[in-house]
């Protein structure tokens, strides 16, 4: 297999300011697992059920909501050598985190993005498997793993910020991503929002303008179907979680889409679909004369709140 370097985002920290009522949400409703408490660091750890890595959502408990970091796997402990200094060499200063800091975990880099969002590499996570195991694993978990919005997977995050066109720069030159897609304003031409891949997915992280550095706009996890998005909608509605958007489709990506809140203000988002990107497809552009469709293209109306309201 082709896929090398840089594999995917694999662990995504979140601040919330009520570990049980963020338990309530991410393992009761939308069906995570969780693995691991820290009561002590109050801090829970929670896997999709389709994930082998022992997890990939971070929850703890803080005085403000939002993001914590956002970590990505790399293909082996060599990969983690030899994009310290490139890294370095594009003007950000590396910290070493030795194994074991960070549970189940392999030793981590991490530095601060021109977006001023904290970022981690890693190459090696205890694995726990899915209960499928990986001979004659068949198709089905064992009852009861798959509960809730059934999730399959983290995809990917959206992360708002300045700099963000120095963002794609690094994600590019260092990591080499694809700039995958892109919304521009159609007068100047500067970029509103980036989204970039290291696979065959439309991204697996994307950037926004805000002002302030650091902000969170979503993270997001991927359904088997468009069928699963309405049966995630109908729990939201059943739970009465506060919904932002959805059930939509957007422009950008293509993906089935919903989007919601967490009980402390984080946006997560469910959706499936997508289209298929490959290395050689080229960047697709939207501009501000058409983010209605762009943004979402079953109502084509732009929602204010979707590029204001962040974390």
């Amino acid at each position: 297999m082709a896929l090398r370097g840089v594999l995917r985002l694999g662990e995504i920290g979140i601040r919330v300011l009520d570990l049980d009522l963020a338990r309530t949400h991410y393992v009761d409703r939308m069906g995570l697992i969780e693995v691991m408490c820290d009561e002590k660091e109050r801090k829970i750890y929670c896997k999709a059920w389709d994930e082998h890595d022992h997890h990939s959502v971070v929850l703890r408990e803080a005085d403000e909501a939002g993001l914590d970091y956002v970590a990505f796997k790399v293909y082996d402990d060599q990969t983690l050598t030899d994009l310290e200094p490139k890294v370095e060499a594009f003007g950000l200063e590396v910290a070493h985190i030795d194994a074991g800091v960070y549970p189940k975990s392999g030793r981590r880099l991490e530095f601060i993005l021109p977006s001023g969002h904290r970022m981690q590499l890693f190459a090696e996570k205890e694995q726990i498997g899915n209960t499928l195991g990986t001979r004659n694993p068949g198709v089905m978990p064992d009852e009861g793993v798959i509960r809730g919005f059934r999730i399959n997977r983290l995809d990917h995050c959206l992360l708002g910020g300045p700099n963000i066109d120095e963002c794609g720069r690094l994600f590019k030159e260092v990591f080499d991503f694809d700039l995958s897609e892109r919304i521009e304003d159609e007068e100047s031409r500067e970029s509103l929002a980036l989204f970039l891949t290291c696979s065959t997915k439309p991204h697996d992280v994307a950037f926004v303008i805000q002002p302030e550095p650091g902000r969170f706009h979503h993270v997001s996890f991927l359904l088997e179907s468009a069928t699963d998005v309405i049966h995630a909608a109908d729990l939201i509605g059943k739970y009465r979680i506060p919904v932002d958007v959805g059930p939509n489709r957007h422009g950008v990506t293509r993906g089935n889409t919903i989007y919601y809140f967490d009980p402390s203000g984080n946006r997560n988002e469910v959706f499936s679909g997508g289209y298929v990107h490959y290395p050689d497809t080229p960047t697709l552009t939207w501009d501000t004369s058409q983010m209605g469709p762009a943004q979402f293209s079953q109502d084509n109306v732009p929602r204010e709140s979707f590029l204001t309201v962040v974390t």
